[in-house]
C-alpha cells in the first residue's frame, strides 16, 4: 500500500497540488476552529478556578447568605462550634480606584476589596497574606484605611511593587462615596486587581459594621461534612437564607453556566470540517473519475477491488492528516493571539477581564486530530466504494460506469424519523447532544432521499418536455444517471442547507432580541451611576436619589430599577432578582410570555424568567418556598417573618441566562429595607433643555454624595465627589443601547455569517468537481452527439441547463432542509441550551439571494467544464473504439 501511495497516488498530487491543498484546507480550517476554541476555554476556566482557590483559600465550607449579608453575630455561633478548627469572617465588596495623584480624567480601575481576619490568613488563605513594605510600622496590617494589593492590582495603578516613600494612596469610590486609603504592601494571589485589609478596618471604612459577606469554615480532622451540615442548620436560631458550600462551587457554577456555551461553538466550528468532508469527497470523486482508466489497468494487473478501496481511503487518511496537523498548528496559533488580545472570553462574558496562560492538551489534540482524519476518511468513502465497483474492461473503452440507481428513500425516511424523535429528548448532562445527532441524521437523511425526491420529480416533468429534444436528452440522461447527479449536488444541499438554518436562527434571534429590546426599554433616557464597570454595590445609587429626581423641573416621570444576586443553590449560578414598579398590569413593562395569573390575597406576585422555569422546575400558578427562605431576615435576635410568594407569569429574558425574577419595588423594599436603585429609567418633560436637565441630575447626585453618612476609617476619607474626578452618575438613552446591544449580537454571531461563506463555497467547489468528473466520463457521449449533428453550442446548452436543473433542485432540497434544521435550533437547541424562546423569522430575501447565487455558480461552473470535454478530443474520442 504504501508503495502504490509513493507511485500512484503520488503522481496525481503532484499533477493537481491546488486540488488537494483545497481539501487539506478545509480540513485544517475546521480542525482549527474547533481546537482554538477548547484551548481557549480551557485556558480561562483554569485560570480562573486557580484565582478562586486563591482568593477563597483553603476553607472545607463557606456560610455565605442567598442574599444580602450575613450579621456577624451568626460569626460568632459557628466559631465556637466543637467541629470547627478555624472560622475567618470576610466582608468583601467592589470599588473603583485611581492613585490619589493620577490625572483627573484618567479611567479608574475596577478594584476588588476583601476584608479578613489577618491572623488566620496564613493557615487558611496563603495567598491573602500581606507582606508589609520596608520601613511600615508593626501595626500596619490592622490599621484602618490600609490596603495590600495583588500583582495585577500594582499592575493596573501603576504602583512600584517594592512601594515608595511616601505610601502610595489610592481613591477608592464606591456608589456616590470616595474614600481614601493607603497601600502598606502586596499580595501574592493571582487573578484580577485585588485589595486585602483587616475585616475590622473593612467594616469601618464602607461603613458595614457588624455585616460580612461570608464565613469560611476549617473543620476538626475526622469531622462528617455532611452530619456537621445538619448539625448547623440545626442551631436554635439558624438563618433559613445562609447557606453552605464547597470551596470548588464557583469554579463549578462557572464551568456549568459556561459549558452551553463552549459546547455551541465547537459545534459551529465543527461545522467547517463537515463542510469539508464533502470537499475531500468532491476532490476524490474528481480525482478517481480522472484517473479511471488507471484504476481500471491496476484491476487488470491484479489490483483487487478491496484493495482498490483501501488505496482511496488511505488517500483521504492521508488527507485528514496533513489538515489535522495543519489545523491543530492553525488553532494553538489562534488560541495564543485570542488569549493575548482577548483575553479569555470569546464573547459570552463568562470570563471576562481573565487573562489566563494557554493551557495546550495532547489528549485534546489528538481528539480534535481525530475528528479531523475521521471527517476526511468520511468524504472519501463514496469514491472509495466508487473505485472498488468501477469495472475495468468498460472503463478501458472510456464507456465509464452506467450507475444510475436512485438509492434507497426509506434509508432517509427511517433517518429523518429518528431525528424528530431525538430532537423531543431533553438535555443530557444539560447539554443538548440529542438534538446536535437530531441535526446530523436530518441532513444525512435529506441528503439520501436526494436520489429518490429527484426520480420523482423528472418523472413529472418528463412529459413537458418531450417537444424540446435538447430539454428532453438532458431529462432522460438525468433520469438514467439521478444516482451520480444527485451525489453530484449533495454537497450543495449541505452546505446550502447549513447556510440557511444559521440565517434563519440567527435572524430568528436579532428579531426576538430588537422586540424584547423594545419591551424592556420604554423611556427615552436613563441614569446610573458612573461604576457600572465595578459591578456590586458600588454601582448602586443612594437612598432618596429617585425621589430627588423626580422632583427635578424638567423630569415628567422616573421609574427606579434594582438588580441584586440571589443564590437559592450552592450547586446554580446565582439568580439575578430585579425590583421595579409593576403597576396593575405587569404585561405594560415585563415582555410576559403569557397571561399574568391573579396574585391571591397575602402573597407576593414574581414573575420569573424561562430559565427559572428550565432550571428550578417552577411553574405559573405555583408558590415557591425556596425565596420565601431566601428572604427571611438573617439577624438571630429577629423573630422570621414569613413571605409567601406566587409566580404569577413568566417573562423573557435574553441577558440573564441563570435566570431572573422581578417583582414589584415596594414589595422588594418592605422585606429588605434596601431602598438603593442601580438605574432610573427617565421620562424628561416636553420641550426640555436635556443638556440643563443632566445638569440638574449631576447635581443631585452631587448632593446625595455630600449627604452620605460618613465613614469613620480615620484617614480622612472623602464621601464626596472630588473636583476633577469623572462624574458620579452617566446618562445613556434608549437608542444607544439598542444599537449598542445590536452590535455585540452581530459581534458575537459574526462567526456564523464566515461559516456560511465557507459552507457555500465548499459547495460550490464541490458542484465544479463533481460535473469535472462526470463529463469527463462523458466526452465520448458528447463526441457521439457532435456526430449526430449537435453543434458545440448545442451541446453546452445540454450541459449548462443540466448544472441549472440539478443546482435548482439542490437549492430547493437545500432550502426546505435548512429550513427543517432551523426549527430544531430555533426551538430545541437554543431552549436547551440557553433557557430562552424566540419566534421564528424567515428572510426571504436573504434566502433568496442564497439561492440565485448557487443556481447562477452551478450553470456556470457546468458549463466551463462542459467546455473543456465537448471540443475536438471528445469528436476524436469516438474513434478509441473503431
Amino acid at each position: 500500500m504504501l508503495a502504490m501511495l509513493r507511485t500512484f497516488s503520488w503522481q496525481d498530487l503532484r499533477h493537481h497540488p491546488w486540488r488537494s491543498a483545497a481539501a487539506v484546507a478545509a480540513v485544517m480550517l475546521g480542525v482549527a476552529l474547533a481546537f482554538a476554541v477548547h484551548v481557549i476555554n480551557a485556558s480561562a476556566l483554569d485560570e480562573f478556578s486557580q484565582a478562586v482557590r486563591a482568593v477563597n483559600g483553603q476553607p472545607d465550607l463557606e456560610v455565605r447568605p442567598m442574599q444580602g449579608t450575613l450579621p456577624e453575630s451568626l460569626f460568632g455561633q459557628v466559631a465556637t462550634h466543637p467541629d470547627v478548627a478555624r472560622a475567618n469572617p470576610v466582608l468583601e465588596a467592589t470599588a473603583m480606584a485611581r492613585p490619589a495623584e493620577q490625572a483627573p480624567g484618567t479611567a479608574p480601575t475596577a478594584l476588588r476589596l476583601l476584608g479578613a481576619d489577618a491572623l488566620l490568613l496564613p493557615a487558611m488563605a496563603p495567598a491573602l497574606m500581606p507582606r508589609s513594605w520596608a520601613g511600615a510600622a508593626r501595626d500596619a496590617l490592622f490599621a484602618p484605611a490600609t490596603v495590600y494589593l495583588n500583582p495585577a492590582a500594582l499592575q493596573a495603578l501603576g504602583v512600584p511593587p517594592e512601594g515608595t516613600q511616601p505610601r502610595p494612596t489610592l481613591q477608592l469610590q464606591t456608589g456616590l462615596r470616595t474614600l481614601a486609603v493607603q497601600v502598606a504592601g502586596t499580595v501574592s494571589a493571582p487573578g484580577a486587581p485585588l485589595a486585602v485589609m483587616d475585616i475590622g478596618a473593612a467594616q469601618d471604612l464602607l461603613g458595614r459594621v457588624g455585616q460580612l459577606t461570608r464565613i469560611d469554615l476549617q473543620l476538626q480532622p475526622g469531622t462528617d461534612r455532611s452530619a456537621f451540615r445538619q448539625a448547623l442548620q440545626a442551631l436554635p436560631g439558624w438563618p433559613a437564607q445562609a447557606t453552605l458550600a464547597e470551596p470548588g462551587d464557583a469554579a463549578q457554577r462557572v464551568s456549568n453556566l459556561s459549558r452551553a456555551y463552549r459546547v455551541n461553538l465547537t459545534v459551529l466550528a465543527l461545522v467547517a470540517l463537515f463542510t469539508g468532508a464533502f470537499l475531500v469527497f468532491s476532490v476524490l470523486a474528481l480525482s478517481v473519475a480522472q484517473r479511471g482508466p488507471q484504476f481500471a489497468l491496476l484491476a487488470v494487473l491484479g489490483a483487487t477491488p478491496r484493495q482498490r478501496l483501501a488505496l482511496v481511503l488511505a488517500e483521504s487518511a492521508l488527507l485528514g492528516v496533513v489538515g489535522s496537523l495543519a489545523g491543530l498548528a492553525l488553532g494553538t496559533a489562534l488560541a495564543s493571539a485570542a488569549l493575548q488580545l482577548l483575553g479569555g472570553d470569546l464573547g459570552g462574558g463568562y470570563f471576562a477581564g481573565v487573562q489566563p496562560r494557554m493551557q495546550w492538551s495532547l489528549p485534546a489534540a489528538l481528539l480534535y486530530g481525530s475528528l479531523g482524519v475521521a471527517a476526511a476518511v468520511a468524504g472519501g468513502w463514496w469514491p472509495a466504494r466508487a473505485a472498488q465497483a468501477l469495472p475495468p474492461a468498460q472503463t478501458l473503452k472510456g464507456l465509464g460506469s452506467a450507475s444510475g440507481r436512485a438509492g434507497r428513500g426509506w434509508v432517509g425516511m427511517v433517518l429523518i424519523a429518528a431525528s424528530a424523535l431525538l430532537a423531543a429528548l431533553p438535555t443530557i448532562f444539560g447539554i443538548p447532544l440529542a438534538a446536535y445527532v437530531a441535526i446530523g441524521l436530518l441532513l444525512v437523511g435529506g441528503i439520501a432521499l436526494l436520489p429518490w425526491g429527484v426520480a420523482w420529480l423528472l418523472q413529472r416533468l418528463q412529459p413537458l418536455a418531450a417537444r424540446h429534444p435538447l430539454t428532453l436528452l438532458a431529462l432522460e440522461r438525468a433520469r438514467r444517471m439521478r444516482g451520480t447527479a444527485a451525489i453530484a449536488v449533495g454537497g450543495v444541499v449541505a452546505s446550502l442547507s447549513l447556510a440557511v438554518a444559521l440565517t434563519v436562527m440567527v435572524a430568528s434571534f436579532r428579531g426576538s432580541v430588537i422586540q424584547w429590546l423594545d419591551a424592556v426599554l420604554p423611556s427615552p433616557l436613563y441614569v446610573r451611576s458612573a461604576l457600572q464597570a465595578a459591578g456590586g454595590d458600588a454601582a448602586l445609587l443612594p437612598p432618596g436619589f429617585a425621589e430627588a429626581v423626580a422632583r427635578l423641573p424638567g423630569v415628567d416621570k422616573v421609574s427606579p430599577l434594582r438588580t441584586s444576586p440571589l443564590q437559592l443553590s450552592a450547586a446554580r449560578p446565582a439568580l439575578t432578582v430585579l425590583s421595579r414598579p409593576l403597576g396593575t398590569d405587569p404585561a405594560q413593562v415585563l415582555p410576559l410570555t403569557g397571561p399574568a395569573l391573579p396574585v391571591p390575597a397575602g402573597q407576593i406576585g414574581v414573575y420569573v424568567s424561562e430559565a427559572v422555569v428550565d432550571l428550578y422546575g417552577v411553574r405559573p400558578g405555583q408558590a415557591w418556598p425556596e425565596l420565601s427562605k431566601a428572604f427571611m431576615p438573617v439577624a438571630l435576635d429577629t423573630p422570621p417573618q414569613a413571605a409567601t410568594f406566587f409566580i404569577a407569569g413568566v417573562w423573557r429574558d435574553y441577558v440573564r441566562q441563570t435566570g431572573a425574577i422581578t417583582l414589584d419595588n415596594a414589595a422588594y423594599q418592605r422585606l429588605t429595607g434596601d431602598t438603593r436603585i442601580s438605574d432610573l429609567a427617565l421620562w424628561p418633560a416636553e420641550g426640555v433643555d436635556m443638556a440643563a436637565l443632566q445638569s440638574r441630575i449631576r447635581s443631585a447626585a452631587q448632593q446625595a454624595s455630600a449627604a452620605a453618612p460618613a465613614a469613620s476609617n480615620g484617614s480622612g476619607a472623602a464621601n464626596h465627589s472630588v473636583d476633577g474626578n469623572p462624574p458620579l452618575v452617566e446618562f445613556v438613552s434608549a437608542q444607544s443601547i439598542r444599537e449598542r446591544s445590536l452590535q455585540i449580537f452581530d459581534r458575537s454571531f459574526a462567526v456564523t455569517y464566515w461559516l456560511q461563506a465557507v459552507a457555500i463555497g465548499i459547495g460550490l467547489f464541490g458542484v465544479a468537481a463533481s460535473f469535472s468528473a462526470q463529463v469527463l466520463a462523458r466526452r465520448k457521449e458528447f463526441g457521439l452527439l457532435a456526430h449526430l449533428g449537435l453543434t458545440r453550442r448545442q451541446i453546452l446548452a445540454v450541459v449548462a441547463g443540466e448544472g441549472a436543473a440539478w443546482t435548482g433542485i439542490g437549492a430547493i432540497a437545500g432550502v426546505l432542509l435548512g429550513l427543517a434544521v432551523s426549527v430544531v435550533l430555533v426551538h430545541v437547541v437554543n431552549p436547551q441550551s440557553f433557557h430562552w424562546t424566540m419566534e421564528m423569522n424567515i428572510p426571504a430575501t436573504r434566502l433568496w439571494a442564497l439561492c440565485a447565487a448557487v443556481v447562477v455558480s452551478g450553470t456556470v461552473t457546468a458549463w466551463l467544464a462542459g467546455r473543456a470535454a465537448a471540443g475536438r478530443d471528445a469528436v476524436m474520442a469516438v474513434k478509441e473504439d473503431w
